[in-house]
C-alpha cells in the first residue's frame, strides 16, 4: 500500500466556511502525524503571508492574460468555471506528484475548472468532501426549494443565487458536470445527513458516498466565563445577549430580514432587556427602530475570540434559509451556547429541539420569535441546553474524530 500523503484542494484561501472547514481537517490530520497539505487559490483578508509561512499551504496556479479572457468569454455563456484551465498544471507542482490522495473542497466560484478532474485523478485516489450542492446542479450552491438538479435543470428559477449566472445555461452545466463524473473514479463525504442524502439523489450516486461531519477544536472552543466575556468585550451589565454570526450579514440565505421581523415580534419589555452582538462583514443589520441595541465585533479571524463571543451569549441566533452544516453553529455548540435557528438543511444535526436549541419552522419568523422567548424565559432550560451542547460537541464532533474518520477512507482507498 502506498504512503499517506493526502493534499487538499479549495478555491478559496483564507475565508468562508469550506476554507475553515477544509483547513480544520488539514490541521487535524497534521496533528495526527499525516503528510497533509493545502493549496488553495484566491486570497482575502491579508492571510497570504501567514499561509505562505507554513510549508503545508500551497497557492494554486495563476491564470494569465489569455485565461481570464477566456474565463470571461465561458462566464457570458453561463458556464463560470471551466475556462480556469490551469487546473490541468496542478499535474506538475511537486507537492501534486507527492500526493497519494486527492481531497477536493469547494471548486466553485472561479478558480477552478471541473473539466481538470479526469486528468487530474488518473492515477490517484480522490475525495471530494461536499460543502454545499453545486456538485450536482446546473449552478447553485444551494437550490432552495427547486429540484430540477435530480433531473437536469434548466430554466433555472434562481440564476442569481450563488454563484450566480449571465446566461441560463444549467441544463448544459448540469450535462458536462454528468460525463465528466462519468471518466473518473471518485469518492464523495457530506458532513450533513442532509448534504449525504441530496448527493445520494443526485448525479453523483454512481460513486460511494459517506458521511463525515466536520469536526472542530474543542479546547479552542470552549464554555468561558460569561461575565468575564461580558467584560472584555464591554457588552452591558445585566441584559440577554443574543448572538448572530456570518461571513456576510447582508447575505439573503442567511436570513437577516427574517431576523429582523423575528425581533420585532418580541413583547417590548423583553426588548428593553435584549443586546444584540453580531459577527461578520458588511454589518448593515440596524436594528436600533425596534429598541434593541446592537455591539458588532466585525469580521474575526481569531477562534479565541470568537469562542469569547459565543461564551459571552444566552443565544445563538440563525435564521438561515439554506445550510449544509453552519461551523457558527457548530462553534456556539462546542461553547455551551444553546442555538434557535430554521429547519433547514443540515441545521437539525446540530439544533436538536428541547436538546440543544430551538428548530423553528423554515421562514417562520414568529415562530423563530417564539423559540427566542421560550429558551430567554427560561434560565434552567438553558443551563440544561448549554450542558448538552458541550456534550454532543466532545462526543460528536472533535477534530480528532473527524480526522481519524478520514484516515480510516483514506487508507480504505489506498488498499482498492
Amino acid at each position: 500500500m502506498k504512503s499517506l500523503s493526502v493534499l487538499h484542494i479549495n478555491t478559496w484561501g483564507g475565508i468562508g466556511g469550506a476554507f475553515i472547514a477544509s483547513d480544520r481537517l488539514h490541521q487535524g490530520l497534521v496533528d495526527l502525524g499525516i503528510d497533509s497539505t493545502l493549496a488553495y487559490g484566491k486570497i482575502f483578508n491579508n492571510s497570504d503571508s501567514s499561509l505562505k509561512a507554513s510549508k503545508t499551504y500551497k497557492k494554486l496556479e495563476q491564470p494569465n492574460k489569455f485565461e481570464r479572457v477566456l474565463s470571461k468569454g465561458c462566464k457570458k455563456i453561463g458556464l463560470n468555471d471551466i475556462g480556469n484551465i490551469s487546473s490541468l498544471l496542478l499535474a506538475k507542482k511537486d507537492y501534486f506528484n507527492r500526493a497519494s490522495i486527492l481531497n477536493f473542497h469547494n471548486l466553485h466560484s472561479d478558480y477552478f475548472s471541473y473539466l481538470a478532474l479526469p486528468n487530474l485523478t488518473e492515477d490517484k485516489a480522490a475525495v471530494w468532501t461536499l460543502h454545499d450542492m453545486w456538485s450536482f446542479t446546473g449552478h447553485c450552491a444551494y437550490s432552495y426549494d427547486c429540484s430540477r438538479w435530480q433531473t437536469g435543470c434548466g430554466k433555472c428559477p434562481y440564476p442569481n443565487s450563488q454563484p450566480a449566472v449571465e446566461r441560463d445555461a444549467t441544463h448544459l452545466e448540469w450535462k458536462i458536470k454528468s460525463w465528466i463524473y462519468s471518466r473518473f473514479k471518485l469518492t464523495i463525504v457530506a458532513p450533513s445527513v442532509w448534504l449525504t442524502e441530496q448527493a445520494r439523489q443526485s448525479m453523483l450516486n454512481r460513486f460511494p458516498i459517506y458521511h463525515i461531519p466536520y469536526g472542530i477544536d474543542t479546547n479552542v472552543y470552549q464554555p468561558l466565563e460569561k461575565e468575564q466575556c461580558r467584560t472584555l468585550l464591554g457588552l452591558p451589565v445585566g441584559k440577554k445577549v443574543l448572538m448572530f454570526g456570518a461571513q456576510s450579514l447582508t447575505d439573503r440565505r442567511k436570513g437577516s430580514d427574517l431576523l429582523l421581523k423575528a425581533l420585532s415580534c418580541l413583547p417590548k419589555s423583553l426588548k428593553a432587556e435584549i443586546v444584540l452582538l453580531t459577527i461578520g462583514d458588511d454589518s448593515t443589520v440596524s436594528i436600533e427602530t425596534l429598541g434593541i441595541n446592537t455591539f458588532n465585533l466585525g469580521y474575526i479571524g481569531s477562534d479565541r475570540l470568537k469562542a469569547i463571543a459565543y461564551s459571552s451569549a444566552d443565544l445563538f441566533v440563525f435564521p438561515t434559509r439554506a445550510d449544509n452544516l453552519p461551523l457558527v453553529l457548530q462553534e456556539s455548540m462546542a461553547c455551551g451556547t444553546p442555538m434557535v435557528s430554521f429547519n433547514a438543511g443540515g441545521v437539525s444535526d446540530l439544533v436538536r429541539p428541547g436538546i440543544t436549541g430551538y428548530l423553528a419552522e423554515p421562514e417562520n419568523a414568529q415562530d423563530f420569535s417564539t423559540g427566542i422567548v421560550k429558551l430567554l424565559e427560561d434560565q434552567n432550560l438553558r443551563n440544561h441546553m448549554s450542558q448538552q451542547c458541550r456534550a454532543i460537541a466532545l462526543a460528536e464532533y472533535s477534530l480528532q474524530l473527524q480526522a481519524q474518520q478520514y484516515i480510516n477512507l483514506y487508507h480504505q482507498l489506498l488498499i482498492n
